[in-house]
Order: C-alpha cells, then structure tokens, then sequence
C-alpha cells in the first residue's frame, strides 16, 4: 500500500462500515471496498494521468459498474491534503443508496 492508501485505511477502518483494502473483485483488485454499499474507492497516483492509463481507468470503472458498484477515485494529493474531506465524501456515498438505473426505453410512451 502506498502512503496515502494506508493514511486512508487509518481512518476508514475507524468508521463502521466494513471497508475491506485491496479486495478482488473479478479480475480486478479495488484498493478499497464497501460490498453493502456496493462501493469502490479508488487513490490514484501520477501514473493515472497518463492518457493510457485513464482509458484503463475507464474500462475498469466500466466493469464495476456492470457488477452494480459505483467507483470514486481520489489522487494522492487529495487524499494527503484532505484526509477528512475525501472520509467524509466515502462515507456520505458509503450511506446514500446508489439511484436505480431505469432500463432503457423502447420508444415512445413505454
């Protein structure tokens, strides 16, 4: 685990949610997940920026979401300089229900 990572699971682990840290889901492994809140916290170093890196991103997050989670991901630096705002962000998305997907529509007034 990086340094933010274990900042983060310091405090995560203080909260009653059950966050459980490098969980494989699939052929992934999420940095940390909250299976009863259907939630995936991503902390993104540099390499993230990189334009291969973010389609990789993309595809992954894709994938959870498929599975019925929902993704959020902080940078390092966010995760440093505001260890209590992005505690606060996961545990506000930790208890919100996730909104249901409606299935699409198949034309007009169905």
């Amino acid at each position: 685990m990086t340094l933010p990572e274990k900042l983060l699971w310091s405090e995560l682990r203080k909260l009653d949610l059950h966050v459980r840290k490098q969980t494989p889901i699939g052929r992934y492994v999420a940095d940390f997940a909250i299976h009863a809140a259907r939630l995936i916290v991503e902390v993104d170093g540099a390499r993230h920026d990189l334009p291969e890196n973010q389609l990789h991103d993309a595809e992954r997050d894709a994938w959870f979401e498929m599975q019925g989670y929902r993704t959020l991901r902080f940078t390092n630096a966010a995760v440093v300089n505001d260890l209590n705002g992005v505690v606060a962000m996961i545990a506000t998305a930790a208890l919100t229900p996730p909104s249901p997907t409606l299935p699409p529509s198949r034309g007009k007034g169905e």
